[in-house]
């Protein structure tokens, strides 16, 4: 499966034709507590990160929120 993953081509070795968000965050060991997902620009609520689905050709943008002062 070939996406853009934060501006970058990404190709995930994978036979599902769409895996959801909780497997890209497996996959690519994010361990992040705060952060927004948006898949082709729209929202992810983070309750929704098993059923919130992506396929070949999407775009998904995963940004951690630094907090600091």
């Amino acid at each position: 499966m070939k996406i853009t993953l934060n501006n970058n081509t990404e190709i995930l070795e994978t036979a599902e034709t769409e895996l959801t968000i909780t497997q890209l965050l497996q996959i690519k060991k994010y361990s992040f507590k705060n952060l927004v997902v948006k898949i082709n620009g729209d929202l992810v609520k983070r309750g929704t990160y098993d059923l919130a689905k992506f396929k070949d050709g999407d775009t998904v943008d995963v940004i951690h929120m630094i907090s600091g002062g």
